[in-house]
């Protein structure tokens, strides 16, 4: 017999090479029918795996996380294998569960059209129908081979390779005459998958890399019950119609174009002053906080980055001009702006009385993201960040770390996105130590320094293994756009290794000379990432003090313009972004275009008006609030703006 802990540290006794499935089914068929895949001491594993000792037990449903993806996951199996039922010569890829449901890969000669997606969707029921089950079973390399050349699945025999020399069986999953490579875990039976729906198609290159061929990729998603796809695709519609990707060009907030280049949006003069406002507000913010303005080049020699161990770790992410093979200078534009700002503290001697020094700079960088992963203004090329670096004793960094954490809530309070974000503890993975530098040693001491300041900050956090930057930890403060897919927003890293690579030192109170810590942070992280967040949070109704156009004017006819031109003057000499609507259209015409270009307040000037000095009022939301004189409407305006509401 063994004993098996279960939740709210139940002990029951069974016997051993009882399944998780079983043990479920012990516990009442309503959690057996709606269990997705389980969790024995902490590592997630199908229903099937018999308990052969003593362990915890957790049984995942489709309300867990990673019972979702053992369920998406499932699903994207039962889509591959209707696709090779219906299409049998075209080449399986890769289908992993995502954020929100499924995808998978193909190499067809079939175009896949909407037609297409629905025959096979037809053929997935089917499927489920059949309630196969999914068996998990190993092979060695030189079998796993042998079975995906006899069924001509080049890419899986690619992956295969990539994983014969470990010695290692090859893990695959079988549901009725379907072979799947795959680590897993998955559901017991294809008959569990009830409702599901594929709902786009695009084109993917082979593992992201555009110099491999073109697949096609399905989208799709999945759900125990009809009532809860019903909901999840009246959710993805709304997301659509709030996506910045689509409501920011149409609102002109932003553009790309095509003889330009992929990830490098071009600002329309709504979006520009959006980010120029946040930018002053920002900058105004960590002044107040004792940040030092710099400002550094944005490019620098290969020599820079050979330093700080950029030109080794991050060479392919970076945009190269010139060829070390050929030039006698190559210079690559910068991806951080780290090594720059060192340079600053390098310009001279530094002593403990001169610590913390606080860096900040609002900083254009490069990066050479793939052309897969461009997205609006949430993933491009070029972007502007608000990069900040602390230069401090040991003694001070749970300070400055505080300080830098309490300055990025702060922001994201005012924007209102604070309640959309989570946190995770990005740590190294030493199974791969090449990704880094520095040795294990100073990794487990960094990693320690930062478990020790957030737990004591008692910041609830995730742990990222493999997710550090490769010369630090760091905590990433993620968001979810509207879409579900999760960004890093912000981050704060902790570095004791950059700075003895710069030769950075400080002389401490018994006159030796010492490597500082240095804080790596953000405090509102990248602007057009958060101009898109905000786009989509809000719909495209910024709050007033981030609109780029907060007052509209709307003459009733051409013979108030002489009473809107004074009232516009007053108001700009008030700082307010006004502009007026001289066009000769109905009144009821102009109200209803500037409700679409969501315009916070409208003012509208007609014989009433003019001859009393009052304005008629219409506010965002609310519609007509009645009139007041255009003094009274400044103080109102003014208040509302300094006070950063949101509504």
């Amino acid at each position: 017999m063994i004993k098996i802990t279960l939740k709210d540290d139940i002990v029951k006794e069974f016997e051993s090479g009882t399944t998780a499935a079983q043990v479920a089914k012990s516990l009442g068929m309503g959690l057996y029918k709606a269990a997705c895949a389980c969790k024995i001491d902490g590592e997630v594993c199908d229903l099937r795996t018999p308990l052969t000792k003593d362990c915890s037990l957790s049984i995942l449903t489709f309300d867990d996380e990673e019972g979702k993806h053992a369920f998406w996951h499932t699903a994207s199996h039962i889509l591959a294998q209707a696709v090779k039922r219906l299409f049998p010569s075209a080449k399986l890829a890769i289908g992993p569960s995502i954020s929100n449901g499924f995808y998978y890969d193909f190499d067809c000669d079939t175009s896949f059209t909407q037609e297409t997606l629905e025959q096979i969707e037809a053929e997935m029921k089917k499927i489920v129908k059949e309630n196969l089950e999914i068996e998990r079973f190993e092979l060695s390399a030189q079998d796993a081979i042998a079975l995906m050349e006899s069924k001509n699945e080049p890419y899986k025999i690619e992956l295969i390779n990539e994983h014969a020399g470990n010695g290692e069986n090859i893990v695959f999953y079988r549901q009725g005459e379907f072979d799947e490579l795959c680590a897993g875990p998955h559901i017991p039976d294809t008959s569990r998958v009830k409702a599901f729906a594929l709902t786009s198609c695009t084109g993917a290159y082979w593992r992201g890399d555009s110099k491999n061929k073109m697949l096609q990729r399905i989208y799709g998603t999945a759900f125990p019950k009809q009532a809860q796809l019903e909901e999840h695709l009246t959710a993805v519609e709304e997301a659509k119609k709030r996506d910045h990707n689509k409501l920011g060009r149409e609102l002109e907030f932003f553009t790309t174009c095509d003889v330009i280049g992929q990830g490098l949006p071009i600002l329309l003069p709504k979006g520009a002053r959006v980010l120029q406002i946040l930018q002053r507000f920002v900058e105004d913010e960590e002044q107040k906080r004792g940040w030092l303005l710099t400002k550094t080049p944005l490019m620098a020699k290969s020599d820079l980055y050979k330093l700080s161990g950029h030109w080794d770790h991050y060479q392919d992410g970076m945009f190269v001009l010139g060829d070390e093979q050929k030039d006698d200078e190559v210079f690559a534009l910068r991806p951080m702006t780290c090594p720059f700002q060192y340079q600053a503290y390098l310009s001279k001697s530094r002593s403990y009385r001169d610590l913390p020094l606080r860096y900040n700079e609002t900083s254009t960088l490069f990066r050479n993201e793939a052309s897969g992963e461009m997205h609006g203004l949430i993933r491009v090329r070029q972007f502007t960040i608000s990069e900040g670096h602390a230069i401090c004793t040991p003694e001070q960094l749970e300070d400055e770390f505080r300080s830098s954490l309490e300055l990025a809530i702060f922001m994201l309070k005012t924007l209102g996105l604070y309640e959309d974000v989570s946190y995770r503890f990005s740590k190294w993975d030493p199974k791969d130590s090449t990704k880094y530098i520095g040795t294990v040693e100073q990794w487990d001491e960094a990693q320690d320094v930062m478990t020790k300041i957030l737990d004591h900050l008692e910041i609830p956090y995730a742990i990222g293994i493999g997710e550090a930057a490769f010369y630090g930890p760091k905590l990433d403060i993620q968001i979810k756009n509207v879409h579900g897919k999760e960004d890093t927003l912000i981050t704060i890293q902790i570095d004791q290794m950059l700075a003895e690579k710069f030769g950075m030192e400080y002389v401490d109170k018994d006159g030796s000379k010492k490597n500082p810590y240095i804080i790596h942070r953000t405090s509102i992280g990248c602007y057009e990432r958060t101009l898109a967040l905000l786009i989509e949070k809000y719909a495209g109704a910024l709050p007033l003090w981030l609109s780029p156009e907060q007052v509209r004017i709307l003459p009733i006819s051409d013979q108030f313009h002489d009473t809107v031109d004074k009232v516009k003057s007053e108001l700009e000499d008030q700082g307010i972004r006004v502009t007026a609507d001289y066009r000769s259209e109905k009144i009821g015409y102009k109200i209803r275009e500037a409700q679409l270009e969501k315009i916070p307040y409208m003012l509208v000037v007609g014989a009433k008006e003019a001859d009393s000095g009052t304005l008629s009022v219409r506010k965002r939301g609310q519609g007509d609030i009645g009139s007041m004189p255009v003094n009274d409407f400044i103080k109102t305006i003014k208040s509302d703006n300094d006070s950063k509401e949101i509504w």
